[in-house]
């Protein structure tokens, strides 16, 4: 065809698989999105998703490189846990529980009584089971006394079972379930014995890995339950989370700075194509910015600042160009804020920290003024928040005080106090979103289009 950078000239043509066009579920045209989301076996065919699909790739080796040309140590952290890093209290559940359940629920519910002659049953074969192994003493060489022992003894454990399952059965709730005297399901019978959940990240197994080996990474799915149709979330999706051993928050920051340029450096040098493909067909701004990022010194600003800056600007807005969200110190800042700092005030990547605590996790550092903590966020032109992370709280008394006050149950969490109770040092670390990065180099604006099988609210499909 037309504006193709390669010609071919074939002198022969090798058919290895039919495709038919008239039942083609992707047409030779512009498609939406959307549509393709309905095909997402077929999807990575088309030049968008195929582009993104390089973006990505190149995007993960660029990560691995840079952590291990920085002398960290790559870390497998669990997918099940039982602790919620975020707090956010969203976190599928992992559980057998509803499997045992509908077992239970189908085998026969027994009377007292009938339950009783079933006992007896399994007794009185007891006892034939004890006079078939008298009798085989006798005449130890007796091959049918030895076939009658094992077939008694086979006839007691299948009566045994079924009293087990008969009492059960009589245990669990009408629903099938086995529960507490409060009513609340009973976790001790479950698989892991107690409530299990995907984790929402990897962070707290990181620190007890940063705190032996000094600096580690981990690279994974994480998972959260947030009935969310926004273009910004998935239900499937993959952390990158850094732990840095004798690290304060001014080395978190830098370390978050210098990866985000790394990789947009990298896909400058690796995936001129690509990038040049996004700007042309899906943002004309994308190559600017990211040649921007990856050259530009990040501005800092504490929140503190941050929220002077908005308020000001909040009270020059008038009619539409308002912010819908009210700032105030103590807010969590929204998308609008923080691209207005990145896109408008700044007008380049910015860090904001220092937060209130109260809107922060219990795991954050607390500043000496005791109102804020030592964490950050770092803001990009076209996505707002980009990474977030924070000097990790290292005295044992302070985090125990804090959790309490977050309503955490203390066993719970018993491991995880232990980094501090048996040797601590100063730590810290950040959590960047991978698909967040994605959108942010290539212009795409909806998650779903940078994962090749995502997951949301009401789909799980391919």
């Amino acid at each position: 065809g037309t504006k193709q950078l390669i010609e071919l000239k074939a002198t022969a043509i090798l058919f290895r698989g039919g495709c038919d066009g008239a039942s083609y579920p992707i047409a030779k045209k512009k498609t939406t999105f959307e549509y393709l989301r309905s095909q997402l076996h077929l999807r990575a065919r088309t030049n968008t998703i195929s582009s993104v699909a390089r973006v990505r790739n190149a995007l993960a080796l660029a990560t691995h490189l840079f952590f291990q040309q920085n002398d960290f140590f790559y870390v497998h952290t669990p997918i099940i846990g039982t602790s919620d890093a975020e707090g956010a209290g969203e976190a599928f559940q992992v559980t057998t529980l509803p499997v045992a359940a509908d077992a239970a629920i189908k085998a026969p519910l027994l009377s007292a009584e009938e339950l009783q002659a079933l006992e007896a049953e399994c007794s009185a074969k007891g006892g034939e089971v004890k006079d078939a192994k008298t009798a085989l003493k006798e005449d130890p060489k007796n091959a049918e006394l030895k076939a009658a022992v094992k077939e008694r003894v086979d006839e007691l454990l299948a009566l045994k079972e079924s009293v087990e399952k008969a009492k059960q059965r009589i245990a669990v709730h009408p629903d099938g379930f086995v529960r507490t005297k409060d009513g609340l399901i009973d976790y001790h019978k479950d698989f892991f014995g107690l409530k299990s959940f995907l984790c929402v990240s990897g962070q707290l197994q990181g620190e007890a890995y940063a705190c032996a080996m000094s600096k580690i990474y981990t690279f994974g799915p994480t998972f959260r339950a947030e009935n969310s149709h926004t273009t910004r979330h998935a239900a499937e999706f993959w952390m990158i989370e850094p732990e840095i051993a004798f690290a304060d928050l001014a080395d978190v920051m830098n370390c978050a700075e210098d990866y985000v340029k790394f990789c947009c450096q990298y896909l400058l040098d690796h995936c001129a194509d690509d990038l040049a493909f996004f700007n042309k067909m899906i943002d004309k701004t994308v190559l600017a910015r990211v040649k921007s990022v990856a050259e530009s010194n990040f501005a800092r600003c504490s929140y503190t600042e941050a929220v002077e800056i908005l308020t000001v600007e909040a009270k020059k807005r008038k009619g539409k160009k308002k912010f819908v969200n009210e700032v105030f110190w103590g807010c969590d800042l929204a998308s609008e804020h923080e691209r207005f700092l990145a896109e408008q005030h700044f007008k380049c990547p910015t860090i904001i920290y220092n937060y209130p605590k109260e809107i922060k996790a219990f795991y954050m550092k607390l500043n000496d003024d005791d109102k804020t903590v030592a964490a950050m966020d770092v803001l990009v032109p076209g996505v707002g928040e980009l990474v977030g992370g924070s000097q990790r709280e290292e005295n044992y008394d302070t985090l125990k005080t804090k959790m309490l006050t977050a309503g955490l149950d203390l066993d719970e969490y018993d491991w995880y106090l232990d980094l501090r109770r048996f040797g601590t040092c100063p730590h810290g670390g950040f959590g960047l979103g991978f698909e967040r990065l994605v959108m942010f180099t290539t212009g795409i604006e909806n998650i779903r289009e940078t994962i090749p099988f995502p997951r949301w609210p009401g789909n799980a499909r391919g």
